[in-house]
């Protein structure tokens, strides 16, 4: 008996061993599972590209410039009159084509971004225009999944400072050398009104506690990183061959604007990397050139997309063909990518300023930045108009400046289906939208490039604006932007939005509202497609008063808040 017992017991145990063994496998085969599926790769659908150009725009006629009338059917593509030029064939392509842009400021989600809209290593969002017009709410970009490297809000170890005036070159370099530091540069900046330096740790000792024994240096009026800044194009997919008609042209209706205006006698200053002057695009176009960065540096094709927008006027058609253009190379392209700083900025902006500008073309976006805020303020005192691109940094991201200080307008981007651009910053200082989706532009070396990014769309209102100036050289920076917010076409649902702020940019429309005499322009020109049904608007763009700031003092050292919101426009 004693036997048989020790024997069920045994089989028992046995019995229980197995049972828990599956049920552990069991378990451990759901969470295998889970994880699977959460970890799957996401499909991207990429839609195709097809050019829509309205047949019945009619070409700008000059005496010195060829224009060029694109018919789009359903049947295959055909060009019509095209000087010089015989008609294109898919294996032959007459132009040469650069490839697309890099993509200098990704995209990312909210979980991988900083308070100033930095991504921090993670999947990069997508580049299509995929915006949904009709909603108010941000929608998520399509994307590729390629990790992105860290990119650190300033460089490392440096300041800008500004310094006492009285201070020669040998005593800023002692001043330098209590703390530990190299003076890279330093001048005075009648901009502003003020002396700054760019200083970079040289012992290697801490950045916070340098900053802190710097600060406090009686000899030092302010003191801040050296921000970074990014140019604002996006990456495309692939590349493209042929001719991809400017539909940007038809958006904006530039020909009939062209009929009264074309940015004669307006200069305007493009703050970014080097411009191709060579370009048969950009020829005479080019009035003064100013390398704000001592490079050696050749063209970049940034830079000369960003002007061909403007000013183009041989193949293609700028939004200002005749206006006068201060080439300004504030961006490298080395490395793979353009980035400039504070100092870089501070430095253009105070050419531009000095040096006749009446706009300045400001392509590029960093964080909320102390000295650039305070040259902003005077650039903008001086009565010269401001234009930047929104930013490249999605629907998450929290403000990017320039475009987000409040002297400044600010650009979004669409589509050719008036879609907002998927990465496109989104916010209620966006004053208006244009075209930066797959944007027809030259490149360096007699090239072309199809690209995107709100860069462009700024390029194109940066344009528009010289319009108005030629047509009014009296009209002030504030009565301009109201004109073309005022003209604008609404997108999306009726009224102002985070989106396309006033809606798509309008220059006939505009350059209409503003009389060719020294009389105030109307609200809303004829023929202006302003929605007649859209509500009241939360807040009327024009009460909004044009702000300088002053950093001068010790207080103010840390007056801004990297976490501020702008000021609702």
């Amino acid at each position: 008996m004693t036997g048989k017992s020790e024997s069920r017991v045994r089989t028992g145990a046995r019995a229980s061993s197995v049972g828990v063994a599956l049920l552990v496998a069991f378990c451990f085969g759901v969470e295998v599972a889970q994880a699977q599926a959460i970890m799957r790769t996401p499909t991207i659908s990429v839609p195709s590209r097809t050019p829509t150009v309205s047949p019945n725009i009619t070409p700008r006629v000059s005496p010195n410039i060829a224009a060029r009338a694109v018919s789009v059917g359903r049947g295959p593509r055909t060009m019509a009159t095209i000087p010089t030029t015989s008609r294109i064939r898919p294996t032959t392509p007459v132009l040469p084509y650069a490839r697309y842009s890099p993509n200098l400021y990704p995209a990312c989600t909210a979980p991988y971004r900083s308070g100033d809209g930095e991504c921090l290593a993670q999947p990069n969002a997508g580049g299509e225009g995929t915006g949904k017009s009709g909603k108010k709410s941000a929608g998520k970009g399509r994307g590729n999944n390629t990790p992105v490297a860290l990119i650190s809000r300033s460089f490392a170890g440096e300041f800008v400072a500004e310094i006492d005036g009285a201070l020669s070159t040998a005593e800023a370099d002692e001043l330098a050398r209590r703390h530990g530091l190299t003076r890279l540069a330093s001048e005075n900046f009648p901009l502003i009104g003020a002396t700054f330096g760019l200083f970079r740790i040289a012992d290697g000792r801490p950045y916070e506690t340098v900053r802190r024994e710097f600060a406090a240096d009686g000899s030092v009026r302010s003191l801040q990183p050296n921000f970074r800044y990014m140019l604002q194009d996006q990456k495309s997919s692939a590349a493209t061959e042929g001719d991809p008609a400017q539909y940007a042209l038809a958006k904006l209706r530039l020909p009939q604007a062209h009929t009264l205006a074309h940015g004669a006698n307006v200069t305007i200053a493009v703050i970014d990397s080097g411009i191709d002057a060579r370009h048969p695009e950009l020829a005479n176009s080019v009035a003064d050139n100013f390398d704000a960065l001592g490079s050696a540096e050749g063209p970049h094709v940034h830079g000369t997309g960003i002007a061909g927008a403007i000013a183009a006027h041989a193949r293609l058609m700028g939004s200002a063909p005749e206006a006068r253009i201060i080439a300004i190379r504030a961006f490298g392209g080395a490395n793979g990518g353009a980035e400039s700083s504070s100092y870089i900025i501070l430095r253009s902006l105070n050419y531009a300023a000095e040096h006749g500008a009446q706009i300045v073309n400001m392509s590029f976006a960093g964080p909320k930045d102390a000295v650039i805020e305070r040259a902003i303020a005077a650039t903008a005192a001086r009565g010269l108009v401001l234009i930047a691109a929104a930013g490249n940094a999605g629907a998450k991201s929290p403000p990017l400046y320039p475009a987000a200080n409040p002297n400044v307008i600010a650009v979004s981007a669409t589509d050719r289906q008036d879609r907002l651009f998927s990465a496109s910053n989104r916010g209620n200082y966006i004053a208006v939208a244009a075209p930066g989706v797959d944007i027809f532009l030259p490149a360096p070396d007699g090239k072309y490039q199809v690209t995107s990014g709100t860069s462009f769309s700024a390029a194109y209102v940066s344009g528009v604006a010289a319009l108005l100036l030629e047509r009014n050289h009296a009209l002030k920076p504030e009565a301009l932007r109201m004109t073309l917010v005022k003209t604008a076409r609404d997108l999306g649902s009726p009224g102002r939005d985070d989106l396309f702020g006033d809606g798509q940019a309008d220059a006939f429309a505009a350059v209409m509202a503003v009389p060719a005499d020294s009389a105030t322009p109307v609200a809303a020109a004829p023929g202006t497609t302003k929605r007649e049904d859209a509500p009241k608007r939360r807040e009327e763009p024009g009460a909004r008063a044009i702000e300088q700031t002053s950093l001068s003092s010790a207080e103010d050292k840390s007056a801004v808040s990297q976490a501020d919101r702008p000021p609702a426009r």
